[in-house]
């Protein structure tokens, strides 16, 4: 069915046709919607999971974990400082092989106190040992935190992924989605059944110490374990496109075909630089547009092939490393090592500061005109 709803509605949607049997929560602007009405659902028996309201993002993401080593599908959400809140469970989430979804609605980080979106929140857990997938539309939001699911649980896998959107940008803008069908969902996604859960008919210890090599030979196999999982989102993808004419990939290009130059970033301003770059191409230029939606493991390859060819690229970084600049420029300089194409890092929309076409276009005739690789802010 189609339906006009926000972002936020669009992640509850998700758990809701995948069925989650718990969702462990706190409120936070600006996920709090996604909350409130996965409650609202649960008071007009419209949800059939449990509903925990908890007194704190860490006690939510350790009910998450409790509730998942049972072998119940779990799904959660929070935003800025709730997430970092919630930062000491994570590794242990995927140290354990926990499967679950956690939607991540990027707010900025305190201080100074805001409330719009950059990506620092979610950036700051891509080395925990989850899965990351970051979206542009509220479409994309709904139908990730389903495939999320079936990637999460596969067996090869059994790592939790966190779904990520922009905060306001996303959450509180609503556009057309399509919401699948129950029946198609039970068809997509079959209960889980972990073979190693906690049951107390069944008594086992999860979450033992390791010392020494045998610590190392737990963050191999996790290490492994993500590794496999780029052959298990790919498979999950291309599923969901036969089910739903709904295309997903590692990394969206965008009239890349002849270009020599091209903006790289993740999120929802990615609409915004495509109209940019639908601009300069009705003058003529010759850009293009990669988005990164598989974050975590990272699709070296799949850039490469990408961006090998160009003489230009500008890597748009909606956060802030201090001290070293943004987050997501570092990653594609390892990628593309070899490669002669010059490559500058831009920081701009920290807090959400607005940012339009004109910014894009002004990028993009920067990255061609500048002969230097370097870090700027565009204030």
């Amino acid at each position: 069915m189609i339906e006009i709803i926000d972002g936020n509605a669009s992640a509850a949607w998700g758990a809701r046709r995948a069925k989650a049997q718990c969702v462990p929560c706190f409120p936070i602007t600006p996920t709090t919607e996604i909350i409130e009405t996965i409650a609202a659902w649960k008071a007009k028996g419209e949800f059939q999971g449990e509903f925990v309201q908890l007194e704190s993002e860490h006690s939510a993401a350790s009910a998450a974990f409790g509730a998942s080593i049972t072998g119940a599908r779990v799904f959660t959400a929070t935003s800025s400082q709730g997430l970092l809140l919630m930062h000491e469970l994570l590794p242990i989430i995927s140290g354990c092989r926990t499967p679950m979804v956690l939607t991540t609605v990027s707010r900025c980080l305190s201080a100074p106190i805001g409330l719009w979106p950059d990506h620092n929140d979610t950036l700051a857990m891509r080395d925990a040992g989850w899965i990351m997938l970051i979206c542009e539309t509220n479409q994309e939001v709904l139908d990730s935190v389903i495939m999320g699911y079936k990637i999460s649980e596969n067996k090869k896998i059994l790592l939790p992924v966190i779904v990520n959107m922009d905060g306001f940008v996303h959450s509180y803008t609503r556009t057309e989605v399509d919401i699948p069908e129950q029946k198609m969902i039970d068809n997509f996604l079959p209960h889980p059944e972990l073979e190693i859960k906690l049951d107390v008919k069944k008594p086992m210890t999860l979450g033992i110490p390791a010392m020494g090599l045998d610590y190392m030979k737990y963050r191999a196999q996790l290490h492994r374990a993500m590794l496999d999982s780029f052959e298990v989102v790919e498979t999950v993808q291309k599923e969901w496109a036969k089910l739903t004419k709904r295309k997903y990939d590692f990394v969206e290009e965008y009239k890349l075909k002849g270009a020599k130059a091209a903006i790289v970033m993740i999120g929802a301003n990615t609409t915004i630089a495509k109209a940019a770059v639908d601009m300069m191409r009705k003058k003529g230029k010759k850009v293009g547009l990669l988005r990164i939606r598989l974050f975590r493991p990272f699709p070296e390859k799949q850039i490469k092939k990408a961006l090998e060819k160009l003489k230009d690229i500008a890597v748009v970084d909606q956060n802030i490393c201090p001290g070293m600049g943004g987050i997501l420029y570092p990653e594609i300089k390892m990628a593309l090592s070899g490669c002669k194409a010059k490559i500058t890092n831009y920081i701009h929309g920290l807090g959400g500061n607005f940012v339009a076409e004109q910014d894009y276009i002004d990028i993009l005739n920067d990255v061609v005109k500048n002969k230097k690789q370097e870090r700027k802010w565009q204030m």
